[in-house]
């Protein structure tokens, strides 16, 4: 018996050594290749206002190196870096010092012989990436590119760019999203860069699904403070759904959708409660990332890119007695102007339901959402779906000053196979 026991015990510790596979196309909390934070808020007018963290966990014994690139509310890449993590490693993130110049500081063991910056832990490997000579530790950005990351990030020009790259709301909040992959070497490249993605994750991009890691928004002003998971984005050279040319994949934009990133596509429909009242006096915020299936750079100040706003196919209302309300839905982007609801134009953006952008006649119930949409320009689409359109939503509920509450929206679907026939009354 002691023996049985002894063997139980020792097959449980090798399972938890062993980070968690789970099912291609469907998004769950399992260590995955690449990791969404979906959207961030920085005020720079206060020191003490809102700032978003993060944090990148290696769930594996074996070192790895991870590649972050901050992106704007309208999908223009601005920052890229390298992170170093040795076995069961976690850095964490503020990105209020991002945008003060300081990144994080992580070397290899090339880079790090004396193990100060990233000591190797009892059960982690430490090893040396010699691609990182020069890169790591990082040095502070200079003053312009500090300039550069606050005007790109408030939707003012960034002379780095020649151009904007967000939405202008002039209340001085950096805004947009962070994408994180495993790589096998360092790089200053972005993902649509040549030779990011290769065949099997032989490019810079790896298919190692060993990341995991979460965030927060935490504001001392406000005394507000909100977390939730990361997204997590598992990869496969040998799921058809992942690697056969022509499917949608999480970064098939940016390599022709040939699905050579071999990531897993995000949901496209969803399911969200929503409560203005009662406990919830602070109500019901979605934080919502959309996929505008276009490699966009930088633009004209002033105008904005031809994709935006967002369209999307359905939005239905519901109370909590199952009464509805239609929101007229235009399928296609850009959305005719002045004409119905456009709750999810950007991006990524923070929407408040009930707010000035989302207005709904019930202080309770929840809401379907299709955000499935056809883009301009139209080439740019996925062969497999081109009105498919990838996406993701997060609800946070709160009472102002007392407590909050974060989770996933339900995702009804994968844009892997995604049906566009529209709920409606059934016969009677």
């Amino acid at each position: 018996m002691r023996s049985a026991a002894l063997l139980l015990t020792a097959v449980c510790l090798l399972l938890l050594a062993v980070p968690a596979n789970a099912v291609i196309c469907t998004i769950d909390d399992v260590p995955g290749a690449t990791l969404l934070l979906p959207y961030f808020e920085v005020d720079l007018a206060n020191p003490n206002g809102v700032t978003t963290l993060f944090s990148i966990n290696n769930a594996s014994a074996t070192a790895v190196l991870a590649h972050v690139v901050v992106w704007s509310d309208l999908s223009v890449p601005v920052l890229d870096f390298n992170v170093y993590l040795t076995g069961y490693d976690v850095q964490s993130i503020n990105l209020r010092d991002i945008l003060n110049g300081t990144l994080p500081q992580t070397a290899s063991d090339g880079q790090d012989p004396t193990d100060t910056i990233s000591p190797q832990g009892q059960f982690s490997q430490d090893v040396n990436f010699a691609s990182c000579q020069g890169q790591l530790p990082i040095g502070a950005l200079p003053a312009s590119f500090v300039t550069h990351l606050k005007t790109s990030l408030t939707g003012q020009f960034s002379s780095l760019l020649g151009g904007c790259a967000g939405l202008a709301y002039g209340d001085n909040l950096a805004r947009g999203y962070v994408t994180v992959d495993t790589v096998n070497n360092c790089t200053l490249r972005f993902p649509g860069d040549l030779g990011y993605f290769a065949a099997g994750g032989t490019g810079d991009a790896t298919n190692q699904n060993v990341l995991w890691g979460d965030y927060f928004y935490v504001s001392s002003a406000t005394n507000r403070a909100d977390g939730e998971t990361l997204v997590h984005i598992e990869a496969s050279a040998t799921n058809p759904e992942t690697s056969a040319t022509g499917q949608y994949t999480f970064y098939g934009r940016y390599v022709g959708w040939t699905a050579v990133d071999n990531r897993e596509p995000l949901a496209t429909r969803f399911a969200v409660r929503f409560l203005n009242g009662g406990p919830f006096s602070g109500g019901t915020n979605l934080i919502t990332w959309r996929d505008s299936k276009v490699r966009q750079g930088a633009f004209k100040c002033g105008t904005t890119p031809a994709w935006y706003p967002l369209g999307q196919e359905q939005l239905e209302i519901f109370d909590e007695q199952e009464r509805m309300v239609t929101v007229q839905a235009f399928p296609v982007s850009p959305q005719p102007s002045g004409e119905g609801i456009i709750p999810f134009p950007a991006e990524a953006q923070s929407v408040t339901v009930g707010g000035p952008a989302f207005p709904v006649p019930f202080r309770l119930g929840w809401l379907y959402l299709d955000l499935n949409t056809t883009v301009t320009p139209a080439g740019n689409v996925p062969p497999e779906d081109p009105a498919a359109a990838q996406a993701w939503i997060e609800v946070v509920m709160s009472a102002l000053g007392r407590f909050s509450v974060g989770f996933d929206a339900i995702k009804l679907d994968s844009a892997c196979a995604v049906s566009h026939v529209p709920i409606g009354p059934l016969p009677r």
